[in-house]
């Protein structure tokens, strides 16, 4: 399964290229995680860009995927919003905000619940995941708090 992250907000290819040094960093997602660029607009000096996109299969590398994004996370300062997108377009939202001040059970929370939400993916990864195409999960790292739209 793939799943893709997106960067929001103006500075958004830095952070995608720091997320995906991050996640190339743990020997368990070494090799998953490729770039993928916009095209390249007219007056452009080159492509921006896009997205990661995370090859995930069986085993532990969901795990390894969720530790890595919440461990990058907490590392940012100010907001840094990303969204994950998983099989059939569901998706789920991350926010930096208020992650920095997690004791560790919040953490383990945070990674376990990611974590079960890939996996998730997984086992609906011929499309049906369970949620319409418009919906999403909202992570704010606030602790739990997790909300379907």
């Amino acid at each position: 399964m793939d799943v893709t992250v997106a960067a929001q907000g103006p500075d958004s290819g830095d952070q995608l290229r720091s997320l995906g040094q991050w996640l190339r960093n743990d020997q368990e997602l070494r090799g998953r995680v490729g770039d993928r660029e916009a095209p390249v607009a007219p007056g452009a000096l080159g492509p921006v860009l896009d997205a990661l996109e995370v090859a995930l299969g069986p085993g532990g590398a969901a795990t390894a995927f969720a530790t890595g994004v919440i461990a990058w996370l907490r590392s940012r300062r100010g907001e840094v919003r990303i969204k994950v997108t998983l099989p059939g377009r569901r998706s789920l939202e991350l926010t930096a905000r208020r992650v920095a001040g997690l004791d560790a059970e919040a953490l383990r929370r945070q990674v376990a619940e990611l974590a079960d939400l890939v996996n998730q993916g997984q086992d609906g990864a011929d499309g049906d995941t369970g949620a319409d195409d418009s919906g999403g999960d909202t992570v704010d790292g606030s602790g739990g708090r997790r909300e379907l739209t």
